[in-house]
Order: structure tokens, then C-alpha cells, then sequence
């Protein structure tokens, strides 16, 4: 059992080092606390709020991801390498759809309410 509980404690390295070192790691997580106020704001139901958890979730396991992966690069490649820059761009990639994807799911839930609200 105290190995099962050290792996929570590897998992919560591995965010603590991102949030430290990732300057995107930490927009993304102060925009996932203000879209969260402002859910809260516009009382979303249940169904909506399972979008915008999962939208944003999928944002921030893409950075995580992004992270590890650039970290590898860096371990594995330490001087200047054009396909080890290529893994970084793609994993940067990764973020960005996620982003995008979280993005369009917040205009389609937040806009009509907003606008509603308005």
C-alpha cells in the first residue's frame, strides 16, 4: 500500500516541477481558475460543466505531456538536434489542439450565456 501512495507523491512532483518551470503550465492554470469562477457565475449545468472539466483537463495533460516530453528531448539530446527539435515542435502541437478544442467548447457553452446574461 505505501508504494501505491508513493505514486501519488511521484504524480504531484511531476505537477509541482511543471507549474514551477512552465510558464504556459501556469496561464493555463490561472484561466482553468477564472473559467471555473466564472462557470460558477453562470450557473452551467451539469452536462456543461462535464465539457469545461474535461476540455480544460485535456489542456493541462497536454502541457504535462509537452513538458515530459521536452524534458526527455533535453536529456537525450542535450546539444542542437533538427529532429529533436521537430519531437518538441510536435509535442508543442499537442498542446495547441488542446487548447484550441478547449477553446471552441468555452465559446459554444460560454457565449450564449454570457450574452444572455448581458
Amino acid at each position: 500500500m505505501r508504494k501505491f501512495f508513493r505514486g501519488f507523491a511521484f504524480a504531484f512532483n511531476g505537477i509541482k516541477y511543471t507549474f514551477k518551470t512552465q510558464l504556459n503550465f501556469r496561464v493555463h492554470c490561472f484561466v482553468a481558475i477564472v473559467i471555473a469562477a466564472l462557470c460558477f457565475y453562470l450557473e452551467l449545468n451539469k452536462t456543461e460543466w462535464l465539457w469545461i472539466v474535461a476540455a480544460t483537463t485535456m489542456v493541462l495533460m497536454a502541457e504535462l505531456a509537452n513538458t515530459a516530453i521536452e524534458t526527455l528531448v533535453d536529456l537525450v539530446s542535450p546539444e542542437y538536434n533538427l529532429k529533436a527539435g521537430l519531437v518538441k515542435d510536435i509535442a508543442a502541437a499537442l498542446v495547441l489542439l488542446a487548447a484550441l478544442m478547449a477553446f471552441t467548447i468555452g465559446i459554444l457553452i460560454l457565449l450564449p450565456k454570457i450574452i444572455h446574461a448581458s
